[in-house]
């Protein structure tokens, strides 16, 4: 019992000297979409990494297997990566965007894209004045095309350097994030 008495304190401690001395750091949110679990983990190497709140972006409905299979033109993926306007609905959860700095958005590459619940996702939460930071990952396309795709729909967001985070080490990972969350200028 003195020991969780002793922790608590400590805690409450470090808080009050954050307080005191105007810590300034930003609050991170982490936001991802996976459609596999690839990007999942590496948006959780993120959150860890830089001490962000880790959230799903979750559709509405689940992908399944047949959803997902890029060679069938009939397949949801298909389909909605050739209509520009589709946006996939979103499960009713959202986080509190408010209170954040600076936004990670994750996402898998479809079609050398963001996939469009991506696309839902920022149209459903108010992004100005926020840093957004683009990660992807991906079988074998790169990010770039994707990131400008977002940037050309979204230019009145504060875009930040995007990263492809393929096999990404913990220290280059650490590395980036220091990097492309202490710009200041708009990339």
């Amino acid at each position: 019992m003195a020991t969780a008495l002793a922790i608590c304190l400590t805690a409450c401690a470090q808080k009050k000297d954050k307080q005191n001395t105007g810590d300034t750091s930003p609050k991170t949110l982490v936001a991802y979409f996976s459609a596999t679990g690839t990007t999942a983990k590496a948006a959780s190497n993120i959150a860890k990494i830089i001490g962000g709140k880790l959230f799903e972006i979750t559709p509405q409905v689940p992908y399944t297997d047949a959803d997902l299979d890029w060679n069938n033109k009939q397949s949801r993926s298909s389909v909605e990566m050739n209509d520009a306007q589709s946006r996939p609905a979103l499960q009713t959860t959202k986080p509190d965007i408010a209170e954040y700095d600076v936004v990670f958005i994750g996402y898998p590459i479809w079609w050398n894209l963001a996939p469009r619940i991506v696309n839902t996702f920022i149209e459903s939460h108010n992004l100005k004045g926020k840093v957004i930071i683009p990660f992807a990952t991906s079988g074998g396309s790169g990010i770039s095309n994707s990131v400008s795709e977002l940037k050309k729909a979204y230019p009145e967001l504060n875009w930040r350097e995007g990263k492809l985070l393929n096999g990404m080490s913990d220290s280059a990972l650490q590395e980036w994030t220091n990097d492309v969350t202490s710009q200041k200028q708009n990339q």
